[in-house]
């Protein structure tokens, strides 16, 4: 990523993990999924959808969970801050938990994703909002 001129940066709670990335436009989607509330302890995980080639880590190494057939989630092995999904039915994507950026301000989620299993006390995004 030598050509990064600004790029989005973030990493773990203990900064064992460090990453970067310079999308030219991010998705930024609410997952509901009962495998997101069960990794990350949450009602639901802000996630980031990146190309995988503008996504690096700059220092450390994440541990993985294969969480499902096709999914595989990365996080500190140290401090356990989830911090990546990548989906082998579209790998050219890397999911970025918003919680783990240094700025998360920069982005506002536009969609929910699982809506189905969604958690009946939490509020759905407008789709007026989009």
């Amino acid at each position: 990523m030598s050509t990064v001129q600004q790029a989005v940066t973030g990493g773990c709670f203990c900064g064992a993990v460090r990453y970067a990335f310079s999308p030219p436009e991010i998705a930024t989607v609410n997952c509901h999924c009962s495998m997101c509330r069960k990794t990350s302890a949450a009602a639901f995980v802000t996630w980031l959808v990146v190309p995988t080639d503008q996504f690096e880590y700059t220092s450390g190494q994440p541990r993985q969970l294969q969480s499902s057939a096709d999914g595989t989630r990365y996080f500190c092995a140290d401090c356990g801050s989830p911090l990546v999904c990548i989906n082998s039915g579209h790998p050219q994507w890397t999911d970025v938990t918003l919680g783990s950026l240094d700025d998360p301000e920069q982005f506002t989620p536009s969609k929910d994703v699982f809506d189905d299993t969604r958690l009946s006390w939490v509020q759905q995004l407008d789709a007026g909002d989009e």
